[in-house]
């Protein structure tokens, strides 16, 4: 496990979305019609920790970190040693001190790692003093705010993500299109944002093709990036991994075609080369050895196949064409995408090669730049809740 400070430059560039008004906690509306800044509490600005549990949570947060320090708040990081959680870190050049990794596929020892990484934590914790927690699905956090009397804020984009009863944060933040009852028995404890998690910082994301040079992709050439099954998730189902090798399988009998695939850990990748050896000798299949900055990747890419939900809705929401090999029960936000004809759900073997289009997409030079009020949206509910629900005392009132 590690216990490591990756101190790098803080000071990050604010994305620039306008501000709009705060969406409301289910059935009811924040009592105010402007964004709020930080009120000190004691001299002392107010304090957010934030706990960073996976990879796509690196990218997710990060505009969140800008924003709420941007309007006077201090806000505290620390990290999950998991996927490229570090690697990410230090690529966004976030502060962040790293504690705790990853505990295998087997619900007891997740159950384990979790109870262990918040006895970890709790140093740490304690002194951030913080006055609100914040996470995208961190119960780690939750369990050290239970015994540090911290209010907590869980994120979640999945209703489907397993349930933990006792330690359940005191208010939950989601996308609008998941039922308000999903994730929690509390409505009233529910904030809805529009659009999706990935809104919150895809409108920051500004296309730099030279950082694919390295790949090797020539113009006339179909690049599909893959991202495969989280084999180590709860919710995986090896269903995912039969059409994931049948998508690679049809991605290999067309000569234009280089498929840049994204393993999750080292264990996935050496897998993936002994298992596609031929591919990737024969320069079809490409597995970066570098780091790469996912969303140019995306953006560059003719379309995408993936295993994995952020990398899916990221596609989704760049108007990239996507297709998802997930076939755990599929949640509220990609029956929405589907619905709408910005994601491909690949059921069955039949499907790989009924459904996938294989051509070069007319790609314009930027992302379109419509309104995205994900991120405001969110930094004003949790200013919303600092301001109005959480007293000097720490406690959230029932």
């Amino acid at each position: 496990m590690s216990d490591t400070t990756i101190s790098l430059n803080p000071n990050l560039n604010a994305s620039s979305i306008s501000i709009d008004p705060p969406v409301s906690v289910e059935n009811q509306q924040p009592d105010r019609a402007t964004p709020q800044a930080a009120s000190p509490r004691n001299g002392k600005a107010r304090t957010i920790w934030i706990d960073i549990d996976n990879s796509p949570h690196v990218p997710f947060f990060r505009p969140i970190v800008n924003e709420l320090q941007k309007r006077g708040f201090e806000v505290e990081l620390t990290a999950r040693d998991i996927y490229q959680v570090c690697e990410l870190l230090e690529f966004f050049q976030l502060k962040c001190k790293v504690i705790g990794g990853h505990y295998g596929k087997h619900k007891v020892l997740k159950v384990l790692g979790n109870c262990m990484r918040a006895l970890q934590l709790v140093p740490t914790a304690a002194s951030f003093h913080a006055d609100l927690a914040l996470s995208h699905g961190s119960r780690a956090q939750v369990l050290v705010c239970k015994i540090l009397g911290i209010p907590t804020v869980m994120m979640h984009d999945y209703e489907h993500s397993t349930k933990t009863g006792f330690i359940e944060a005191d208010w939950v933040f989601m996308p609008d299109v998941i039922p308000g009852n999903a994730m929690s028995s509390q409505v009233d404890h529910v904030f809805k944002y529009p659009g999706l998690k990935e809104d919150v910082y895809i409108p920051g994301f500004v296309p730099d093709r030279s950082s694919l040079s390295a790949l090797g992709i020539s113009p006339n050439q179909i690049l599909v990036t893959m991202r495969p099954p989280a084999t180590e998730a709860h919710y995986h189902n090896p269903e995912a991994e039969l059409l994931f090798a049948e998508a690679l399988r049809f991605l290999s009998e067309n000569r234009l075609v280089r498929a840049v695939v994204l393993p999750r850990n080292q264990k996935q990748g050496d897998r993936l080369r002994a298992d596609w050896a031929d591919l990737i000798s024969s320069g079809m299949m490409i597995i970066p050895t570098d780091p790469l900055d996912g969303l140019n990747l995306i953006w560059y890419s003719d379309l995408v196949i993936s295993g994995g939900g952020t990398m899916n809705r990221e596609a989704a929401a760049l108007g990239v064409p996507v297709y998802s090999v997930f076939r755990g029960k599929i949640g509220a936000v990609d029956h929405y995408l589907a619905k709408n004809g910005r994601l491909t759900l690949l059921e069955s073997i039949k499907d790989v090669r009924t459904k996938i289009v294989l051509e070069q997409r007319n790609r314009p030079s930027q992302p379109e730049n419509n309104v995205r009020p994900a991120l405001h949206t969110i930094v004003d509910n949790i200013i919303f809740l600092l301001e109005k629900k959480c007293p000097a005392t720490g406690q959230t009132p029932r």
